[in-house]
């Protein structure tokens, strides 16, 4: 996330999937490192001032499914 808020301009899209993580994000004291990556990335996304993010979750055919859209200001 570091970079990507560093290299983008103005109105760029960033997309990062499966963030929800079978509900495990929000468990503070997950062990998964997967979980804590991303809980470290969503850290990262709130403490920038130039993103404005959501978190979105869908269900389909494969079942539910997740993505955090960010935008770059």
């Amino acid at each position: 996330m570091r970079w990507a808020s560093k290299l983008a301009n103005s109105g760029a899209l960033i997309i990062a999937d499966n963030v929800v993580r079978n509900g495990e994000v929000i468990n503070e004291n997950s062990e998964d490192e997967r979980v804590r990556g991303v809980q470290e990335f969503i850290d990262l996304v709130k403490a920038n001032p130039r993103i404005e993010a959501t978190a979105i979750q869908t269900v389909g055919v494969k079942g539910y499914d997740d993505f955090v859209l960010a935008v770059v200001n």
